[in-house]
C-alpha cells in the first residue's frame, strides 16, 4: 500500500486531537491492575497516504490469554463550541472551539473509519472480574487498514504486558448519581414515554450506568422539575398516576414498580425521588398529570405556588402513599428525597418552610439537595446538602454531615476538578484521589444525559452539540451518547472518571491492608492532593496507580 505510518501507544490520560502528535508512553509498554478493575491505554494511529483517500477502513484484533476481557472502541472526534466559561486557571487543553476527541464509538460490522493525514486512536479498554486469572498477560492488538481502492492492505501490531494482580477490588462503597434525564431517551429516539420501546432503550441506559459506577437513581415518580424554563414543560415522564374523583386523591405505583424492578435488576442500589418543588429557589410546585372525573390533564404547575394550600393538601395525600409502598418494597433505607435544586442563600426562608411541611409527611426519611451555602447547614435547614467542590471549604473546617455529599456541573471550573472536553483527563481522574483524602460519601453531577437545550427550550443532536445550545461547557451535559443501536455509547470522560472511582476502591483496599495515613503519604508524595491545589500533570496519576497496585501485591 502506497502509505507512510505512524503509530505510537498513548496513555487514557491524553487526548489525541486530529492535528498534533501525541505523546508516547514512556519505557516499557506495560500496565497492572487488580481483578474487578478497569484499565485502558491508546493507540495512536496516523495514516498519511498520496492517494485521494478520505479514510480507511480499518479491522481490528485482539489476540491474548485475557482478550474476552478487552474491548476496543474508535475515538471519534465531536464539536465544541464552549469550551469553557471560566478559564482563568490556564489549566485547559484549549481555550478554543474546535473538534475533540470524546465519543467512544463501536465497530459497525467490524469496521472502524480511520482518517487519512490526521491522527486518530483507539481506545483499548480492559475490565477484569473476580474470576479474571492472575498473572501477566501480552494483549496484542492488530489493526488492518484497507483503502477500498484495491486488494492490498497495511497490518501493524501493538503488545502491552497486562499484569493481573491476585486480589479483588472490592465493591464501591460510594453512593453516586448522575442525573437520570428519562426524558431525553424518549425525546431522541422519538418513542413514547413508557411504551415497551421505551422501557427497552431505559433499561440499555440504567446497566451501563452501574457498570460505570451509578447505584443511586433518579427517579420520575413526575417530571421532574430540572432545567425547565419557568412556564415551559418538558416531556411528561410520571411513573405515578394519579386519579381525582369528586375532589378526592387516589394513586397507583404500578409503573413505579416497575422502574424498581427494571433498576434493581440492572444493579441499581438506592433510588432518590424527583424533586418537590421547582429548582433555583423552590417557589412552584412540578408539572403532576392526573386524570380528574375521567379527563387526563395538569393538576399542577409553574403556575401554582410551592407553599399552596392545594398543592399542600395534594402532598399531605400523596407522600404517606408513596412512602407505603417503597416501606411495602422493602426500600425505607434505600431512599432519598429532594425539595430543590441549587436555593441560594436569599430562598432559605421558603426553603426552610417546605421542608419542615415535607418532613412532617416522610418521618425518617433523608432529604438531600444541591446546595453550597454553609448557612443552610449551620442553621439546620439541610442535613444532608451535596456541596459544590468549589464551597467545600467552609464544611471542611466547621461541622459537615457524616455522610458528605460533594458536586460538580457548569460552575466549577477554576482550579477544581471536572470532566469538560476541554479540559486535560487529569482534572477529571483526580477527583478519586480527593474523595478518598475527604471521606467524601457521596459525589453527584446533574446530566448523565441530558440530550435538551439549556431551559429544555428545545431537543439537541448530542453527537452535533455537546453544549446544551451554546449553554454549557461542552461536554457537562453528558456523559453517554445515544448510540444507533439502541445502546449508550461511552465517552473518554466517562471512562476516566470510571478510572478515578477504581482508583478509589484501590486506595481503599490497600488502607485496610495498612493505614489511610499509609495510602495518603504516597498520594501526596508528589505534593499535597486538596479540591483546589495537585499534581497537575498525568504521570503522578498513573504512577501513584502502579504504587498501590504494587504495595497490594505486597500485602495480600
Amino acid at each position: 500500500m502506497d502509505m507512510k505510518l505512524k503509530t505510537m501507544l498513548v496513555s487514557s490520560l491524553e487526548k489525541v486531537f486530529f492535528d498534533k502528535e501525541p505523546t508516547p508512553i514512556k519505557g516499557r509498554a506495560k500496565l497492572s491492575m487488580l481483578k474487578a478493575d478497569t484499565a485502558a491505554y491508546q493507540i495512536a494511529v496516523y495514516p498519511a497516504s498520496e492517494l485521494p483517500l478520505a479514510r480507511f477502513d480499518a479491522e481490528v484484533t485482539v489476540e491474548s490469554e485475557i482478550a474476552n476481557y478487552v474491548t476496543v472502541s474508535k475515538v471519534d472526534f465531536v464539536p465544541v463550541r464552549m469550551p469553557g466559561a471560566n478559564t482563568e486557571d490556564g489549566d485547559w487543553l484549549s481555550t478554543a472551539p474546535g473538534m475533540y476527541p470524546d465519543l467512544l464509538r463501536p465497530a459497525v460490522n467490524g469496521v472502524f473509519h480511520v482518517m487519512n493525514r490526521q491522527w486518530n486512536s483507539f481506545w483499548v479498554s480492559i475490565e477484569t472480574t473476580a474470576d479474571t486469572p492472575a498473572g501477566t498477560w501480552p494483549v496484542d492488538v492488530t489493526v488492518t487498514l484497507k483503502n477500498g481502492w484495491s486488494p492490498e492492505q497495511l497490518s501493524f501490531k501493538s503488545t502491552v504486558m497486562v499484569t493481573v494482580i491476585n486480589a479483588v477490588l472490592p465493591k464501591s462503597d460510594l453512593k453516586r448519581t448522575e442525573w437520570f434525564h428519562t426524558d431525553c431517551i424518549a425525546d431522541y429516539y422519538h418513542v413514547a414515554p413508557f411504551s415497551e420501546e421505551h422501557w427497552a432503550l431505559v433499561e440499555e441506559q440504567v446497566a451501563f450506568a452501574v457498570k460505570r459506577g451509578i447505584n443511586m437513581l433518579l427517579t420520575p415518580v413526575f417530571t421532574p422539575p430540572l432545567d425547565t424554563a419557568v412556564g415551559g414543560e418538558r416531556t411528561t415522564v410520571q411513573l405515578m398516576k394519579v386519579t381525582v374523583e369528586n375532589g378526592e386523591y387516589s394513586f397507583n405505583f404500578d409503573d413505579l414498580g416497575r422502574w424498581i424492578d427494571m433498576a434493581q435488576k440492572c444493579g441499581i442500589e438506592y433510588f432518590e425521588m424527583a424533586h418537590l418543588f421547582t429548582q433555583w429557589g423552590a417557589e412552584h410546585c412540578p408539572k403532576i398529570m392526573a386524570t380528574v372525573d375521567g379527563e387526563y390533564k395538569k393538576i399542577f404547575g409553574w403556575e401554582d405556588a410551592s407553599n399552596g394550600e392545594e398543592y399542600k393538601a395534594f402532598l399531605a395525600k400523596m407522600l404517606p402513599a408513596l412512602t407505603s409502598y417503597l416501606e411495602a418494597r422493602g426500600l425505607k433505607d434505600k431512599v432519598t428525597f429532594h425539595i430543590s435544586d441549587e436555593p441560594h442563600v436569599d430562598h432559605l426562608s421558603r426553603y426552610k418552610e417546605l421542608r419542615e411541611y415535607v418532613s412532617t409527611l416522610i418521618p425518617g426519611y433523608p432529604i438531600m439537595d444541591a446546595l453550597s451555602s454553609y448557612e443552610f447547614y449551620k442553621n439546620g435547614v439541610c442535613e444532608l446538602p451535596v456541596v459544590a467542590t468549589n464551597h467545600v471549604t467552609p464544611f471542611l473546617e466547621g461541622d459537615r454531615p457524616d455522610e458528605f455529599w460533594v458536586y460538580y456541573c457548569v460552575s466549577q471550573a477554576y482550579k477544581v476538578s471536572n470532566r469538560f472536553m476541554a479540559m486535560p483527563s487529569y482534572r477529571n481522574r483526580i477527583l478519586g484521589q480527593q474523595l478518598f483524602k475527604y471521606d467524601v460519601k457521596g459525589f453527584l453531577q446533574w446530566g448523565y444525559n441530558f440530550y435538551n437545550a439549556q431551559y429544555s427550550l428545545k431537543h439537541i443532536d448530542p453527537f452535533a452539540d455537546t453544549d446544551s445550545d451554546g449553554a454549557f461547557p461542552a461536554g457537562d451535559p453528558f456523559a453517554v451518547y445515544p448510540g444507533d443501536d439502541g445502546k449508550p455509547w461511552s465517552s473518554v470522560r466517562n471512562e476516566v472518571f470510571w478510572h478515578s472511582l477504581c482508583d478509589l476502591r484501590a486506595f481503599k483496599l490497600l488502607a485496610s491492608l495498612t493505614s489511610k495515613e499509609f495510602v495518603m503519604e504516597l498520594i501526596e508524595a508528589d505534593g499535597e492532593v486538596t479540591f483546589f491545589d495537585y499534581p497537575r500533570n498525568a504521570d503522578h496519576i498513573l504512577t501513584l496507580r502502579e504504587k498501590v497496585n504494587a504495595e497490594i501485591a505486597k500485602h495480600i
